[in-house]
């Protein structure tokens, strides 16, 4: 299965890594909001052996709306920062996630762990929002 590359736009990046609004101004009490902790579901359906070795605790990993989706209109894409679709939120977890991403909330995944489990790559993360 071929690496999906979904282009990540630098300025949502630096909202993540920062303290600034979507205008540049800074935002010095800015706070994440933990809503939920889970693994990244469908990581079994890609092939992640070359991407894994770039993924460390603690990267930034933006998450993407996907309401077109075949199987699942809530979906919710999880991205590396170089745009590499690692897997999605899980369906049991993502209605009140769609819903705050629909209404406009910044919502981003940080990497809690990873490890192979024979062939399929378990990756834990935190679904954060920031409050701005």
């Amino acid at each position: 299965m071929a690496q999906d590359l979904v282009p990540i736009d630098p300025g949502v990046l630096a909202l993540l890594r920062g303290s600034f609004d979507r205008d540049g101004a800074l935002r010095p009490f800015v706070r994440e909001i933990l809503l939920i902790e889970c693994h990244i579901a469908g990581t079994s359906y890609r092939e992640l052996g070359g991407v894994e070795p770039a993924l460390t605790p603690g990267d930034l990993l933006p998450l993407r709306r996907e309401p077109q989706n075949p199987h699942d209109e809530r979906a919710i894409q999880i991205l590396d920062e170089a745009g590499h679709l690692l897997g999605y939120v899980p369906r049991a977890k993502n209605e009140a996630l769609a819903n705050l991403m629909d209404a406009g909330k910044l919502l981003f995944g940080k990497l809690v762990s990873k490890r192979w489990v024979e062939t399929w790559l378990k990756v834990e993360v935190r679904v954060l929002m920031r409050d701005v």
